[in-house]
């Protein structure tokens, strides 16, 4: 079984409610199983700041999937959630991108790992610091270490639970 960290993003659609449901969808995939969700957080939007707010969060899960078998079906669960990719940053209701997976760096097409922008995104490394603040990033130093470098962005926590393990 690999650790894997997923970040998850929204903000079209209800997006607390999207991601609740990923989270679900996420914990049924084969050979995976859910072990830590962070807090959910909003942000503002990167790139194309012309849309909503975000919500955002990182969940940590137990895979027997390969990082591409993994890759397909988060894509598979955007898909089901209507997301569409009309521009780059457009406003989505659901992304799903695989940040870790295990200590690997894999780069190929279509699937860069550890993700190529998470250092430079507090919404990643913010929910990814609550549930794993030690956690080695292949290449770079710890998780925590990190934090520094987002310090300037705007996010914030959002109150209340979004997940408790079984």
């Amino acid at each position: 079984m690999k650790q894997a960290f997923i970040a998850l993003g929204a903000n079209l659609a209800d997006p607390r409610s999207q991601i609740a449901s990923a989270l679900q969808e996420i914990a049924a995939l084969p050979h995976t199983r859910l072990m830590r969700v962070s807090s959910l957080y909003r942000s503002a939007p990167v790139g194309y700041t012309a849309q909503p707010e975000f919500v955002n969060a990182v969940c940590e899960v137990a895979t027997g999937l390969a990082a591409r078998a993994l890759l397909g079906a988060l894509l598979e669960i955007e898909r089901r959630h209507g997301r569409e990719r009309s521009f780059a940053n457009a406003p989505r209701t659901l992304d799903l991108d695989i940040a870790l997976y295990g200590d690997e760096v894999i780069d190929e097409p279509g699937l860069i790992v550890p993700h190529p922008r998470m250092l430079q995104r507090a919404f990643v490394l913010l929910p990814l610091a609550e549930i794993a603040p030690q956690l080695s990033i292949p290449g770079v130093g710890t998780v925590a270490d990190q934090l520094a470098g987002v310090a300037g962005q705007e996010i914030e926590r959002i109150p209340g639970e979004l997940w408790r393990p079984a």
